[in-house]
């Protein structure tokens, strides 16, 4: 096999799971590790992938890369559905109170939410926007929006007044949505200021329900704001790798695929 068809290989497999090790790649390919990484290096000066500890990961997956909610909200939706329906099992019985992380999957949890048929009396808590307008007015649902500095990119309220207001909360459950989630780096995000937020909200939850499609399986972004020990449940929509999947049974994390 030529060099630039192994390149060629390489590219598709990153687009279909966002990581390559070198080991397996050379295994593959029945190549040396030296080999495949003179591909990795070709590579990632066209700009199609940055190289990591043992592998690559696509270019998308750099530790500040962070698309805007209405490009987010486009990819993986029928996942982000599906995660968002299952989610509705964590709710709490009756009434209780719960928080709702910004977030793509969060939102469609939201819409879920709307639309599902359940007695009245929950309390609900968000700094994201777009999530609040969601559920302002909706029937059975008392809202509490969180203000603050709005950033943009998110549409989510961040700052030192966002971060303090959610540290006097104790809500029964949060769904926490994220970036990136890895066996060593637990949950990441590209924003200091949104991870401030999201460590406030796992800090103050007696429950925490991480809502995460599987694109984001192994993913290190910049900035970490909770462990894997942090979390109860991961409703998913495939199960993940090996390494992730024992992790998440040491640190005694239920998963749930959708």
């Amino acid at each position: 096999m030529y060099a630039m068809e192994r390149q060629q290989l390489i590219e598709r497999m990153l687009a279909a799971h966002g990581r390559v090790a070198v080991v397996d790649l050379a295994s593959r390919f029945d190549v040396t590790t030296e080999t495949v990484r003179r591909d990795l290096a070709v590579l990632e000066e066209t700009g199609v992938l940055r190289r990591v500890h043992g592998g690559a990961v696509s270019a998308e997956r750099v530790s500040t890369a962070e698309p805007s909610v209405a490009e987010r909200s486009q990819r993986h939706s029928a996942a982000k559905e599906r995660i968002a329906r299952r989610a509705l099992a964590a709710l709490p019985g009756g009434a209780g109170s719960i928080y709702v992380d910004a977030g793509t999957t969060t939102a469609a949890f939201a819409e879920a939410l709307i639309a599902r048929s359940a007695p009245s009396g929950l309390e609900v808590v968000t700094h994201s926007m777009t999530i609040a307008h969601s559920l302002a007015g909706a029937s059975g649902i008392g809202l509490t929006a969180i203000g603050g500095r709005v950033r943009g990119l998110t549409a989510a309220a961040v700052g030192s007044d966002t971060v303090a207001a959610i540290s006097r909360l104790r809500p029964d459950v949060a769904f926490l949505g994220t970036n990136g989630i890895a066996r060593d780096a637990g949950l990441t995000t590209p924003d200091p200021d949104e991870a401030a937020v999201k460590r406030a909200v796992v800090a103050g939850a007696r429950r925490v329900i991480l809502l995460v499609d599987a694109d984001k399986f192994d993913a290190e972004l910049l900035v970490s704001f909770a462990d894997l020990s942090d979390l109860d449940v991961v409703v998913t929509d495939r199960e993940p790798d090996e390494e992730l999947a024992r992790a998440l049974r040491e640190a005694d994390v239920e998963v749930w695929i959708a």
